[in-house]
C-alpha cells in the first residue's frame, strides 16, 4: 500500500512540474503491510512525509476525518493551513468528492489570503486519493508571478503591435496619396516629407527594441571598460543639439573633469542622450537643460535637470515601463516611442547602478543616473572572486 501511496505522490509531483518521471522509491514487504492503529485515526505512512517535506509547492494530506495529517511550509505561510484544519472551503469540498469517487481532480483558484502582497494568490490546484486508506493529498503551486508575467508578455505584444501599426498605416495611406497626386509636385513634395516622418518614427521603435532586447536579460557586465563622463556629456548633448537649438534652449554641462566610470561606453551614451533628449522635447523655449556631475563617497551621479512641465505625482512610479506615456499624444508629436526610459533603467541595472527622479508639474524635472565609483566596483568584484575561489 504504500508503494502505491509513494508513487500517486510521484506521479503528482511529476504533473505538477511538468517532469515525467519525478521520484522512485523502494519500499520494503513489512511496509508494504502496514495498516492504520486499531484506533480508527490515520497516520501517514513511512517515507511519505520526507516527500512532502521536498516539495517546493504547497502540500496537504488530509485523513478521513478531513484533519491535516501533514502540511508543507508553504501551506502554512500562504494561509491555507492553520492548525489541523484546511481552512480554503473551495480546497475541502473538493477533497471530499475526490475521497467519495476516487477520481483525480485539477483546479485553479484564487484565495486572498496573505497581508501583504498580492490582493490574492492565484492557486493551480491538484488533488488525489492515497490509495484506499481514505487518505487525500491536495497540491497547490502558486501561479500569481507566472500569470504576472503572462500579462506583461501580452501587454508587451499588444504595444508593440499598435506602435508598429501606426506608422505602417500612415505610410500606406500617404503611399496612396501620393500616387493620386502625381500632378500636383506641391502636395507629393508634402506628402513625401511626411513618409519620411514616419519612416523615421518606425526605425526609432525598432532600433529602441533591439537595443531594449540586447540589454533586458543581459549579466552586469564581467569586465567593464574605464570610461570618460565628459565624454559621454559631450557626445549626448551633441547629439540634441540641433534641437535644443530651434527651441532656443540652453544645454549646460558641470562638473564633468577628470571623472571616470566603469561601463559600457556606446551603453552609457544612450543612456544619458535618452534623458537629455527627454528633458529638451518636454522643456519650453527658451528654458535650459543642466547635466550636473557629482562623486559620493561610493558613487558618481550625473543628473540631467530641465526646466519643462514636469511629471505628475501619479506618474513617477511608472514612467520607467516599457511604451508607458505620461501624454501619449505629446509624446508621439515629439516623435518619442515610449521606451526611453525602460531602455535607461536596464542599462543601469546592466551596470549594477539605477536611475531615479524627482519631478514636479510646472517646476521641471530632475533625472539622476548612479553608477559606482572605480573604486568600489573593482573592490567589490575582487571580493567576489575572491569568495567564487574559496575552498567550500
Amino acid at each position: 500500500m504504500q508503494g502505491e501511496l509513494l508513487a500517486t505522490i510521484a506521479g503528482l509531483v511529476g504533473l505538477m512540474t511538468g517532469v515525467a518521471a519525478g521520484l522512485a522509491f523502494r519500499i520494503s514487504e513489512r511496509g508494504r503491510s502496514h495498516t492504520p492503529e486499531p484506533s480508527g485515526q490515520s497516520e501517514l505512512p513511512s517515507g511519505i512525509a520526507e516527500v512532502l517535506a521536498a516539495l517546493p509547492s504547497s502540500a496537504v494530506v488530509l485523513d478521513s476525518a478531513d484533519r491535516v495529517l501533514r502540511a508543507s511550509s508553504a501551506a502554512r505561510a500562504y494561509g491555507i493551513v492553520r492548525g489541523s484544519e484546511l481552512v480554503i472551503g473551495d480546497l475541502l469540498a473538493l477533497a471530499r468528492q475526490v475521497r467519495r469517487d476516487g477520481v483525480i481532480r485539477e483546479t485553479e483558484i484564487e484565495v486572498a489570503v496573505r497581508k501583504f502582497g498580492p490582493d490574492a494568490t492565484s492557486f493551480a490546484v491538484r488533488v488525489a486519493p492515497l490509495g484506499g486508506t481514505g487518505l487525500v493529498l491536495v497540491l497547490a503551486e502558486d501561479q500569481t508571478e507566472r500569470r504576472r508575467v503572462e500579462a506583461v508578455r501580452r501587454d508587451f505584444v499588444a504595444n508593440i503591435s499598435h506602435e508598429l501599426k501606426t506608422p505602417v498605416g500612415a505610410l500606406s495611406l500617404l503611399a496612396e496619396t501620393v500616387a493620386d497626386a502625381s500632378d500636383d509636385p506641391d502636395a507629393v513634395l508634402r506628402f513625401t516629407g511626411r513618409m519620411q516622418q514616419e519612416t523615421s518614427r518606425l526605425t526609432s521603435v525598432i532600433q529602441d527594441l533591439i537595443t531594449l532586447s540586447r540589454i533586458q536579460g543581459a549579466e552586469p557586465m564581467a569586465e567593464p571598460d574605464k570610461v570618460q563622463v565628459e565624454t559621454l556629456v559631450e557626445e549626448a548633448l551633441d547629439a540634441v543639439r540641433m534641437a535644443a537649438d530651434s527651441k532656443e534652449i540652453e544645454l549646460l554641462s558641470r562638473g564633468t573633469e577628470d571623472i571616470v566610470v566603469l561601463g559600457d561606453e556606446g551603453l552609457l551614451v544612450t543612456a544619458l542622450r535618452n534623458l537629455v533628449a527627454n528633458a529638451v522635447s518636454y522643456s519650453p523655449e527658451r528654458t535650459r537643460v543642466s547635466v550636473l556631475t557629482e562623486v559620493t563617497e561610493k558613487s558618481v551621479e550625473i543628473s540631467i535637470a530641465d526646466q519643462g512641465i514636469g511629471i505628475p505625482a501619479q506618474d513617477l512610479e511608472r514612467i520607467f515601463e516599457r511604451f508607458y506615456r505620461v501624454d501619449a499624444a505629446r509624446s508621439r508629436a515629439t516623435g518619442g516611442t515610449g521606451l526611453g526610459l525602460a531602455i535607461v533603467k536596464h542599462i543601469m541595472t546592466h551596470h549594477r547602478g539605477e536611475v531615479t527622479v524627482w519631478s514636479k508639474e510646472g517646476s521641471g524635472s530632475t533625472f539622476t543616473l548612479r553608477l559606482p565609483r572605480p573604486e568600489t566596483r573593482e573592490r567589490t568584484h575582487s571580493q567576489e572572486n575572491t569568495n567564487r575561489e574559496a575552498p567550500q
